[in-house]
């Protein structure tokens, strides 16, 4: 019973022990959702086993074994450095793109985002390309990238004016960008019901309206008929406008977002 004495004669968990499992359980939950699908799994598999050999031959007292795994641990790092030096890199990639680090993002990248969404929208009307472009704020639109074809790439206008050619399989439906990502495209939105919306709105302008009356995502839509740009927010649809004003109205926006963001953090910290 001495064992069971010594346990519970521990001193008390302070809150830094419990914000310290905490980090730790975060950094392997990741690590462990990185790896998941990859070859780095298998290494990990064969990696707990050598772990596990390694206490085995102490409880044993295999001193061969043990000695063994302990001149080879050095090794196997830097064996490990080697062979998964491009996974590591997309790893510490996946980490810098978090939502910690992307609050200190400079605005410029969103700059950028917003310029070539312009020059997009733009060059789709003057062709009379159809399109629909969703920006998600506040509100996540997970159910409906779930629902398109998952690309995850950053938003640049070749790859939106690729996405929405006549002859493109990801054509029909809607592209929806996460920040400075394309999340999806293919996506299909659900459309308005609004009796008031006018008859000769296609179906891409009531998708717009039928997203934004739901949540506060805002809707860039290319008519194919008129070439013309419209800007769907709040269920309420602006048509006609240009580029310069959409892109008046984008940097508005991201503006009132990111004073959003902070007074969010604000609050959660002064809570």
């Amino acid at each position: 019973m001495d064992w069971l004495t010594e346990i519970l004669q521990r001193p008390a968990i302070a809150w830094w022990d419990i914000l310290d499992i905490a980090i730790v359980s975060v950094l392997v939950y990741e690590l462990l959702l990185f790896i998941k699908g990859t070859r780095a799994v298998q290494m990990a598999l064969s990696g707990g086993f050598l772990i596990g050999l390694f206490f085995l031959s102490r409880w044993l007292q295999l001193e061969t074994v043990n000695w063994v795994i302990r001149n080879l641990a050095g090794y196997v790092v830097f064996a490990i450095i080697v062979l998964f030096q491009a996974d590591i890199r997309r790893a510490l990639a996946h980490f810098g793109r978090a939502p910690f680090f992307r609050y200190f993002e400079r605005a410029q990248s969103a700059d950028e985002t917003i310029e070539e969404l312009v020059v997009a929208a733009s060059t789709l009307a003057s062709r009379r390309i159809g399109a629909i472009i969703v920006l998600e704020r506040q509100i996540g639109l997970r159910n409906y990238i779930e629902g398109g074809i998952p690309l995850d790439a950053m938003v640049t206008y070749d790859l939106l004016a690729s996405i929405f050619q006549p002859g493109s399989p990801l054509h029909d439906g809607a592209v929806i960008i996460q920040g400075d990502r394309v999340s999806a495209a293919a996506c299909f939105l659900p459309l308005s019901v609004n009796p008031k919306v006018s008859r000769e709105l296609g179906t891409r302008h009531r998708a717009a309206l039928g997203l934004t009356e739901e949540n506060d995502a805002v809707a860039i839509v290319v008519s194919e008929e008129s070439g013309s740009i419209s800007l769907a927010m709040g269920g309420d649809l602006e048509r006609g406008i240009s580029a310069d004003d959409l892109k008046t109205r984008l940097r508005s926006l991201g503006g009132r977002r990111r004073k959003h963001a902070i007074e969010g953090e604000r609050r959660r910290s002064l809570a």
